[in-house]
Parts: C-alpha cells; structure tokens; sequence
C-alpha cells in the first residue's frame, strides 16, 4: 500500500511538471516575410491540454503587387521550461493575388503549410513567438510553387 502511494505521487508529480498551460484563446500579430506577406493577424484556439488550432489571415500591398491569404493550422505543443514551449503542426490555407507588372497576373491560390517554432507565456496576458512555416502550392505566386516564412507572433492571451 505505502509503494502505491509513493508511485501514485510520483506520478502526479511527473504529471503536474510536464503538464502545460496553453491558454483558451490568444489574439495578435504574426510578423513575416513570406513572398511580402509582412503582417497577418492571427488567433489560436486551445481544443486540447495539448493541441491548438490557429488562424491567420494575411495581406500584402507593395510593389505592384496586392495580395491576402488565410490559412488554419493544428499544432501539437510540448513545453520546454517554465513558460517555454515549443509546437509543430499542419494546415493548409488559400489566398489570391494581382501583379500590374504581368499579363494576366492575377488569380487564387491554395497551399499546404507546415510550423515548427517556440513561444514565451509571460505571467502576465502575453505571449511571443518564433516560427518557421514552409507552404507548398500557390498556383503561380509561389516561385516553384513554394514558399517559407520567418515570423515573430505578439498575442494577448485570454
């Protein structure tokens, strides 16, 4: 009876350490440079103690180029440290373009994503992160139909 007791706090403990806090939702800024996509606003969702959904809609208006994008990502999240975590997932997303510099340079895109990145809880309502998403497809506005972004998140946490 002692010994189940010394393994059942054992195991709480364990539990209690690796257990995360990923927060209901969080609300913010996505800060890249995929193909100019420069800001995205971006939301997440908490569906489990260890899955997330997130969202993000993009646009771009430079260089005779307007362009906005959606894309919706699951993502696994493990923590590292107190209040370090890191994440992957997958998604896929879908965006349209005009280019005055080509004929005809306009259209719709879809695209599979991939993430991978690491993100800071303060203790106050505040999260930031740091990602990279590789993005497969793009109909024409991706060169070689692929393109990879860079991006600091700043999210409010609620």
């Amino acid at each position: 009876m002692k010994n189940l007791l010394v393994c059942s706090l054992f195991l709480f403990g364990i539990n209690a350490v690796l257990a995360q806090n990923i927060s209901d939702h969080t609300v913010g800024l996505r800060l890249g440079s995929n193909k100019g996509f420069g800001t995205e606003i971006s939301y997440q969702m908490k569906l489990k103690s260890e899955n997330r959904a997130e969202f993000n809609l993009g646009w771009r208006s430079s260089n005779n180029v307007n362009a906005m994008k959606l894309n919706g990502l699951y993502q696994w999240v493990w923590p590292l440290e107190q209040g370090f975590n890191w994440y992957a997932g997958v998604g896929a997303g879908l965006g349209t373009y005009s280019n005055s510099n080509i004929n005809n340079g306009s259209g719709t895109f879809v695209f599979a994503a991939g993430d991978v990145g690491i993100e800071y809880n303060f203790d106050f309502p505040l999260q930031a992160s740091l990602d990279l998403r590789p993005e497969i497809g793009g109909n024409g506005y991706f060169e070689n139909s692929f393109g990879t972004d860079i991006a600091l998140g700043i999210r409010y946490k609620f």
